[in-house]
């Protein structure tokens, strides 16, 4: 909807007014009249036809950012005819990708980027953009804004890139489907522990892309971390919803298929001289994947990758995930040196795996009180529902083994 609206308001403030008013327009349009056959359409040629009315009051143009597309507008008497069903679904969805680049402006910093463009593009609430991008809510909310007044007093114009300016946007915009995709794979709040429409989503632009460019080396990289990890997919929770710890899944579930294409793809990709972040990461997925079972996992290669990724992707979470590979190689003392050192950083303040990893690596030396302790933070972060009660259920089965 806001792609339609935005391609014809070239503006876009507007095109998110026009979106909202295509809701309310439903609203009353269903109740009345019912829901049509393809409901997606509706809105969306609503969302245009709004748009349409606000270029031809011509209020806004001089004040707001121009969204330069491809083609101009022009207004005719047949944009006021019946509303056809004419969506295409795998169209919408493109078209929602080259909205993403459209956001991707070089001009605002690499995080702001990623975060307007998920706020406006994929409609995720600040609360979870800050969760992801480890800071506070308002904090989040007070960049957004400075982003996008950003964009509208120095009037930079939105337009898609040229084929010589698509590198310059495209880690911004494997930024921006990779933090889609994670928010699919584990919500950050709400009652179920995946979001399955964005993991779909994210997996259908990073095809959509690798469609566009071939070539490029971290799409390959990011396709290939996408499959590994949606392979597991129908394993990562029970019959009631409750979450499946990585050990307990049963590995003849998993996409063989997937996890053969992404081994394919992550051959290839560490073929390079300096292999990219994505590629890395479904380097270290593929480990987990390929192994028959959880003890036989190859964690000392685990922990080398890791090594190599902090060097191209210098993350307090990479480090944190590190700790736990550590873990199993060197033992839990070493593995607790580890996360004591690196919650020292603001960034993981509230970043409940820290206390919840913790707990675990003390459970594991016996130091059941400070396990108890890093327990309940770890329980009072935690805003998924379905991973608050795997952490609550774990401190009730060790308060029955005490």
């Amino acid at each position: 909807m806001l792609a339609a609206a935005a391609s014809t308001a070239r503006d876009l403030d507007v095109a998110e007014e026009c979106a909202q008013e295509a809701f309310a327009t439903a609203f009353e349009a269903w109740s009345r009249d019912g829901i049509p056959d393809n409901p997606g359409a509706w809105l969306s040629t609503v969302a245009k036809r709004r748009a349409v009315d606000v270029i031809r009051r011509e209020v806004t143009l001089r004040t707001k950012l121009p969204l330069l597309v491809e083609h101009n507008v022009t207004v005719t008497d047949d944009d006021r005819g019946e509303l056809i069903d004419t969506d295409s679904k795998d169209t919408m969805k493109d078209e929602r990708l080259r909205l993403i680049f459209l956001c991707c402006h070089p001009a605002l910093a690499p995080e702001a980027q990623m975060a307007l463009t998920l706020r406006l593009v994929c409609g995720m609430s600040t609360e979870d953009i800050a969760r992801l991008f480890l800071v506070s809510e308002t904090t989040m909310g007070a960049r957004l804004t400075r982003a996008k007044q950003k964009i509208s007093t120095a009037r930079i114009p939105l337009r898609m890139p040229s084929e010589a300016e698509m590198p310059d946007r495209l880690r911004a915009v494997l930024g921006v489907i990779y933090l889609l995709f994670t928010t699919g794979h584990t919500a950050t709040t709400g009652t179920s522990l995946m979001r399955p429409e964005l993991v779909d989503e994210a997996m259908h632009l990073t095809h959509v892309l690798q469609e566009l460019m071939p070539d490029e080396r971290e799409v390959r990289g990011l396709l290939a971390l996408l499959l590994v990890t949606d392979a597991r997919r129908s394993t990562r929770v029970g019959v009631d919803g409750e979450l499946i710890r990585l050990d307990e899944q049963d590995r003849s579930q998993w996409d063989a298929l997937a996890i053969a294409r992404a081994s394919d793809l992550v051959e290839e990709g560490l073929r390079a001289t300096q292999p990219g972040r994505y590629v890395l990461q479904a380097a270290i997925a593929l480990v987990h994947a390929q192994a028959t079972t959880y003890d036989d996992t190859n964690w000392r290669e685990i922990v080398r990758l890791y090594d190599v990724l902090l060097v191209s992707w210098p993350s307090p979470i990479v480090a944190l995930n590190r700790a736990v590979a550590v873990s199993m190689v060197d033992g839990p003392a070493a593995a607790l040196a580890l996360v004591e050192e690196l919650e020292i950083d603001v960034r993981l303040k509230d970043y409940h795996y820290v206390p919840a990893i913790k707990a675990d690596l003390l459970r594991r030396l016996s130091r059941d009180d400070e396990a108890l302790k890093e327990s309940n933070r770890a329980l009072e972060l935690t805003r998924n529902d379905t991973e608050r009660e795997f952490l609550a259920a774990q401190m009730r089965e060790r308060a029955s083994d005490v």
